[in-house]
Order: C-alpha cells, then structure tokens, then sequence
C-alpha cells in the first residue's frame, strides 16, 4: 500500500527532473555570458550620461553594445564579469538607424563570444543572458517574429514582459553565439534585437571622421587599416582642435605603420608647436632609422627644419639652421633623385640668398616632370634678386601664367604678381588687365588689400568711379582699417564729392582718432563747401595732431 501512494510521488519527481534538464541553458550559452559587461558613458564635465551592457566579440577588446549611450558621450568604460573595468579607447563604426555599435576597450580581454554566422528563425528558442560577476541568469525565449532588413540581416521580436536593467544583455544561440542585443520597444509586452552580424559590415575610411552619425560622440573613432585612409585620418586629425585626440592618431599610425615617414613627421611637428625641439630631432631620427624610403625621411626632417628657420626665427635652438636643412634635403636627392627634392633645395638656396644657385636649378625644373607656374614664378623672383633686365622677369612671369591652359585659380597668383610688375614698371593698362583677370578668376574672393591695390591703380589711369567702388569694396572686407577711409574720402574729395568725404572723413575718425589725415581731408571738404568755421576748428584738431599741413590750411582758408 505504501509504495502504491509513494509511486505517483516519483513519476512527479522525475517528470520535474527532465523538465529542468530540457528548458536549462547549454554549456555554450553559460560560456558566452562570460563576455557580456555593463557600459557607462560619461559627459564632459565626469557626471553619468548613461548606462547600459554589451558584450565582447573580439580578441583584442573589440566590443558590441546600442549605439545610443555614446551619443554626446566624452569617455566610457565598461567592466566585464571578472570585475575589471576598462575604458573605452575607439569607435570601430555604428548604425544609428538600427542602435547598434561596434568599439574597442584599450586593453584585451580574456573571453569572448562569437556573432551569429547563421541568423535564427521564427519560433527557434534563444537565451538572454543578463550581466553578473559571479553566476548570470538566463531567460529562454521563443523568437516570436523576424523581418529582414538591409537584404541580408534580420530583426527580432520577442513577445514579453520587458525585463528592468537589461538594456543591451545579449540573446544568444543554442551555440551561444549572439544573434543581437535586448532593445525595448513602445509595446510593454515586447522586446526586439537588432542582427548583431551587421556590426562585420563596419568599415572605417579615411571620410569616416566627418560621418555624420560617428561625429554624435567625443570618443575618438579608429585608425583605418589600409594606409591611405590612415593618412588621411591624421591630416583631418590634425585639422581639428583637439590635440589630445591627434597625439593618440599619430601613436596608432606608428604602430601601425612603422615604415611610413607620416606618423613621426607628425609627431615632430607636435614636438616643434611645443618648442620641444630636442624630442623633434629625436623623432626625426627614429624615422630615418626605421622608414623604408630613407629619401622621403631626410626630406621630411629638411621640411621640418625649414619651416622653424622661416616661421619660429625668435627660437633660442640654434642645431636647425637653412644649412642643415640644405645638407638633409641634399641627402634625400642624392639618395633618390627627383625634381621635388631639387625643387625643395632651390626654395633653400633662395632663402639663404644663393639666388644665382636657386636660379639654376628653378630654371632646370621648367624642363622637369613639375614643370608648372609656380617654377617659372620662383625663377622670376630670383631674377629680380639679381637684378636682371625687365624683359627676362616678364618673360617669366608670362610662362608661369600660361603655362597651364586653360587659365583658372591655379594661375591667379601668378597673374596677379604680372600685374603688379607692370604697376611697378607704370604700365597702369596691362597691370589693371590683370588684375580684372585675376579678380575674376578669384570669383570676387580677393582680399582687401588687392581692391585697395587695384583703386591705386585705377587713380592713375583716371577711373575714378571705379577706384571709388574698389576702395568701399576694400573698406567692407576690412572695415578697421583707416588708411582705405582716408584713401576714400581723399578721392572723394578730388572729385568734388564734399559732402561724402565729410563722412568717410568722420567714419575714419571714429575709429583712428588720432590719425590726422582725414581731419585735414575733412577740413578741406568742409571749406570748399562754404562751412570755413568747421574747417579751421577741424584743421586746429590735425595741428594738435602734429601735422605740419594744417598752418598752410587755415591761412589758405581764413
């Protein structure tokens, strides 16, 4: 009788036994909870920007996790299931639309769980793993729905209550691999996982930096793999005012592209903008040593030493002279002869006054590979240093501008060095020629002091409403500067304009009172227009000023 009653006790045992067996979790899907961790974002000023989790799915720290919590985020670390916390060193790529991003942590972690090969189906059962140091739970699911997007990837759904906390905890496999992350939805009974197999379709270029969704967070994104995106990264790294994020470029790209002059050129330069010139010329020579094209080394270090000669000459370092950049930029031609090493020696002959030496070798590379106009520019500049006959000058400033057809900003410079020649010579004709040509190739983007150079010019060929509509166009680029009002209001008054060069006079006194021309332009506008009172209080001012002008004036005007 006993066992009669105890038989239904064991059947019920045992039918509870195999349940648990079938619905607990496999060893796979327990091993990949071990590389799921909890992310914090940080805003500028330290205070928490958000949280959530993601999981691991590189060797080297690579990670995934929703995009969301970077948006506006300066730092961000996560700790993994050992307790240990790691920043957040780079950005690998994201997806905003599907809130979804791929990273990497600044040091490697001991596990981690592989993306889907496969994606998974309707009514297959997964696990959502939560985050705990010491045992996580597990949640098994039945994918509810799948729709495809993108072609190749796929969204989940899940019909269930939404769990607290679990924002980004992975659903995995029965092979534990991950198929995507938990996402809430507006529905309280769903929840939804983007395909984590779109994060392999990330690829970083040397554009990345300017994407628009990337640019959503302060954390840096990575250095491209292949070296022309990465040297395009450093150049727009460099554009950017954030020297902290450009050192840590320059350190990626050497370690990534040790044989490459770009990152310790970089680096030198970051070294000289610190005036720290000694850790400069260290640079310089770990890359002579390690580059593969030496030539393009020296070159570099000739540049680098040239530009501090030329642009830092207050400097108290006195190793880096126009001669050793002569001596390294000699080197990088003897070891790989090319026209733009002899181009860069010409510019340091030029510098250091060997202008018949800079001449040669100018005049040689119009017969060169870069023969262009800015050859034949820099050969006429060395002409004028020696003097030569106005024949050979124009010559050559005539082949810098047509050397290149047809004519377009490239040749603006040129044209415009033309013209002022002939300004110089007093050929007023040919030199407004060429400034109306340059004015137009420049689309009406010149500076102010080429309208203030062009209404010179035009004073002298009498074209006096023209001079008058440059010297405004002058004065509304630059309206500081006094010397385009006094120029203003004096032509205004040789054309008999009183009443206007009293106000151009009066503007330019607003803001350079202690500038005597334009009280004595003033003075006179005002006597020739009947007001002689105002004119001498107005040339007593200039007198006061120190302007000699001003006793001949009020006598002429008494």
């Amino acid at each position: 009788m006993t066992k009669t009653r105890l038989y239904p006790i064991y059947l019920i045992l045992l039918l509870c036994f195999l349940t648990t067996r079938i619905s607990a979790q496999p060893e796979s899907v327990k091993q990949a909870a071990q590389a799921v961790f909890t992310l914090t974002t940080f805003q500028e000023d330290g205070t928490i920007l958000s949280s959530s989790h993601g999981v691991f799915v590189g060797e080297n720290g690579e990670a995934i996790s929703p995009w969301s919590p970077f948006i506006g985020a300066h730092k961000a670390v996560v700790i993994d299931t050992n307790g240990k916390k790691l920043d957040v060193d780079v950005i690998l790529g994201a997806n905003e639309l599907y809130d979804i991003c791929k990273f990497r942590t600044v040091a490697s972690q001991t596990f981690s769980a592989s993306i889907a090969k496969q994606p998974s189906a309707e009514g297959e059962k997964v696990w959502l793993s939560d985050y705990s140091v010491k045992k996580p739970k597990f949640k098994a699911l039945s994918i509810s729905k799948t729709e495809k997007f993108m072609k190749d990837f796929t969204y989940y759904i899940f019909t269930t209550k939404q769990p607290e906390g679990l924002d980004g905890c992975p659903f995995l496999n029965q092979q534990g691999e991950i198929i995507g992350f938990l996402k809430h939805t507006k529905k309280k009974d769903e929840v939804t996982a983007t395909d984590a197999a779109l994060t392999n379709t990330f690829e970083l270029n040397g554009l990345s930096m300017n994407n628009t969704t990337l640019r959503q967070t302060q954390i840096r994104i990575a250095m491209p793999q292949d070296i022309e995106s990465a040297r395009l990264t450093l150049l727009m790294a460099g554009q950017k005012n954030d020297s902290a994020k450009y050192a840590a470029y320059i350190e990626d790209f050497i370690r990534m592209f040790p044989e490459a002059v770009d990152g310790y050129t970089a680096k030198a330069q970051n070294e000289v903008n610190a005036r720290n010139f000694g850790n400069a010329v260290a640079c310089m020579e770990e890359a002579i040593s390690k580059v593969e094209n030496k030539d393009e080394a020296h070159s570099s270090y000739a540049t680098l030493i040239f530009n501090k000669v030329i642009y830092q000459p207050d400097t108290l370092f006195k190793d880096w002279t126009l001669e050793k950049a002569l001596e390294e930029a000699t080197t990088a031609n003897s070891l790989h002869p090319q026209p733009i090493y002899q181009h860069q020696q010409a510019r340091i002959h030029y510098s250091l006054g060997n202008y018949q030496e800079a001449y040669n070798i100018f005049n040689s590379l119009t017969q060169s590979s870069i023969r262009n106009g800015e050859v034949f520019y820099e050969a006429a500049q060395c002409k004028m240093q020696l003097k030569a006959p106005r024949e050979e000058i124009m010559a050559l400033l005539d082949s810098a501008v047509n050397v290149q057809k047809p004519l377009s900003a490239i040749s603006a410079p040129y044209i415009l060095a033309r013209g002022r020649m002939y300004d110089t010579n007093q050929e007023y004709k040919k030199a407004l020629l060429d400034y109306n040509l340059y004015d137009s190739l420049m689309n009406g983007r010149a500076d102010a002091d080429f309208y203030y150079l062009r209404y010179k010019c035009e004073t002298h060929l009498r074209s006096y409403q023209q001079a008058l509509n440059d010297i405004a166009h002058a004065i509304l680029i630059n309206r500081r500067e006094p010397l385009y009002y006094a120029e203003m209001a004096s032509l205004q008054l040789k054309v008999r304009y009183f009443e206007d060069a009293i106000k151009t006079s009066e503007m330019c006194i607003a803001i350079a009172p202690e500038y005597a021309d334009p009280y004595i332009i003033k003075g006179i506008a005002l006597a020739e227009s009947g007001q002689r009172e105002s004119a001498i209080e107005t040339f007593n001012r200039a007198k006061e000023l120190g302007d000699e002008r001003a006793d001949a004036l009020m006598e002429k005007y008494k």
